[in-house]
């Protein structure tokens, strides 16, 4: 977000930035004096900053992005939005946490796993655990209902090489790379890396991720997906305005340009 304003302001824009506790205690002058904005950019993800960003958008302010694309990337409703639109994904479900899964497990000849938090967007390691068997799996739902996470999603383990991707819609920028390892993505997670590939189909990956924006309402998004044995991309998982910390300097630039643009259309080309 830092970056980003610093490419604004080189191309003359006056921008102010608030912390998401100072936008989520604004009070009715504050936000009138939101409202004479062009745009506003966020990042926020409680509930409350969320819903008043939705507010401002029917008041008709440029939101971006918009509340409820930021909504659409928590995992629940993801993962339902993604498959309607015939997302290449995991085979999914949704389960309460106090409730036993092992039945739907089987039911979906589900082994290997992730067990993802659903409500609301990840905010530790722990929200996001990989488990290598049913039994496995019911403990650690039974851990989010400890830690006082009400609903999960479980995601099939889905085998292939980690994508890591990075854009922004409608744009030229896109960045894909293979991370090192797959550490990040949970504990003991089998390495299905092949940093070898360096074969990539750019425009093939670019064209599934904007579809996934587009489905999610995002405009400026990141997340991972898998290349399967197969040659075929499966998306695993979306974000709505991610860190971009491999390539922050020309996403940035990127995400200006598209403001920018943007700005420039809903004033009608002037």
């Amino acid at each position: 977000m830092n970056a980003v304003r610093d490419q604004l302001r080189k191309r003359g824009c006056e921008v102010t930035l608030y912390s998401e506790e100072q936008f989520g205690s604004m009070d009715d002058i504050g936000l009138s004096e939101l409202k004479k904005m062009d745009c506003i950019l966020s990042m926020c993800r409680s509930p409350k900053c969320v819903d008043r960003l939705k507010q401002l958008e029917k008041e008709g302010v440029y939101v971006e992005n918009s509340g409820s694309g930021i909504e659409n990337c928590r995992r629940e409703r993801m993962s339902r939005i993604l498959v309607g639109h015939a997302i290449p994904y995991p085979v999914n479900f949704t389960v309460d946490t106090d409730k036993s899964m092992l039945s739907r497990l089987q039911e979906l000849n589900i082994g290997k796993c992730w067990i993802k938090q659903a409500d609301f967007h990840s905010m530790h390691k722990e929200d996001v655990t990989f488990v290598r068997h049913a039994e496995e799996a019911q403990e650690v739902l039974h851990e989010y209902f400890l830690r006082g996470i009400r609903r999960a999603v479980i995601n099939e383990h889905v085998v292939g090489d980690l994508i890591r991707f990075y854009g922004v819609r409608g744009m030229s920028f896109f960045h894909c790379f293979l991370p090192m390892d797959a550490r990040n993505y949970g504990t003991d997670v089998p390495d299905n890396t092949d940093e070898s590939k360096t074969g990539l189909n750019h425009t093939k990956l670019k064209n599934l991720c904007e579809r996934a924006a587009e489905a999610l309402e995002i405009e400026v998004y990141g997340g991972d997906c898998m290349l399967l044995p197969s040659g075929e991309f499966m998306i695993i998982d979306v974000n709505d305005w991610p860190s971009f910390a491999p390539c922050r300097k020309e996403a940035s630039s990127a995400i200006a340009r598209h403001v920018l643009r943007k700005i420039k259309q809903l004033k009608g080309g002037r």
